[in-house]
């Protein structure tokens, strides 16, 4: 049995949920209307253009916008959001995984990250962790999101191993299901427990587990 990791980037291993909450805000008040953090904890796990077809909504102007429009727009919420990023560093990956996935390395298991961000691999190079990851799936190649288990069936492939063999790591309920309906070994990781209940396990941070003890608990 070949065992392997995969990660979801944001809130698992940096925490871009506020750039991506100030880009989004950017947006919405572009378009005349505002969004509380609140709702943008709605739009964790999803793509670009279904993060923006929610906030069209909540903002009545889905209506108002062609195709070619909203394209426009999630691009330019994306170029805002990569203008924040440029100040990223290893200080601000989140505590625990960089000494977990070392270790994973130690014990040849493979690591791959299935995020919805296209800019997965941008973010992994300017925290300088990129090469620890033997994968990362690129989302513009999926035909559905999370919480379709695609992107996580595409994972464990993409490292050869069976998704019985798997253990995901997830800080979003549609992250949690896609794991879930892939039949893969689920862990949330969230500081509020009543939260991704339909984990099989929960974390508050990977300073709590080892790849050891995670392998562990799976079996």
């Amino acid at each position: 049995m070949k065992s392997g990791f995969l990660f979801d980037l944001d809130g698992v291993i940096v925490d871009t949920a506020k750039y991506h909450y100030i880009a989004w805000r950017y947006i919405a008040n572009k378009a005349g209307f505002d969004i509380s953090d609140e709702f943008n904890e709605k739009l964790k796990g999803i793509s670009r253009m279904e993060s923006l077809e929610k906030i069209l909504d909540y903002g009545h102007q889905s209506d108002m916008y062609s195709h070619e429009e909203k394209i426009l727009l999630a691009d330019e919420k994306n170029e805002y959001y990569v203008k924040l990023l440029g100040e990223l560093s290893e200080k601000d990956i989140l505590p625990g995984i960089k000494d977990f996935i070392i270790r994973a390395n130690k014990l040849n298991i493979p690591c791959a990250v299935a995020s919805a961000s296209r800019n997965a691999p941008f973010i992994l190079k300017k925290l300088n962790i990129d090469n620890y990851f033997n994968a990362i799936v690129d989302p513009a190649l999926l035909s559905k999101g999370k919480p379709d288990p695609e992107i996580f069936l595409k994972a464990a492939s993409s490292v050869d191993v069976l998704p019985q063999d798997a253990i995901g790591f997830e800080d979003a309920e549609s992250g949690i299901a896609a794991l879930n309906r892939a039949g893969i070994f689920s862990v949330g990781v969230t500081t509020d427990r009543s939260l991704l209940t339909g984990a099989d396990l929960i974390i508050s941070s990977f300073e709590e587990i080892t790849p050891d003890s995670v392998l562990k608990i799976k079996q």
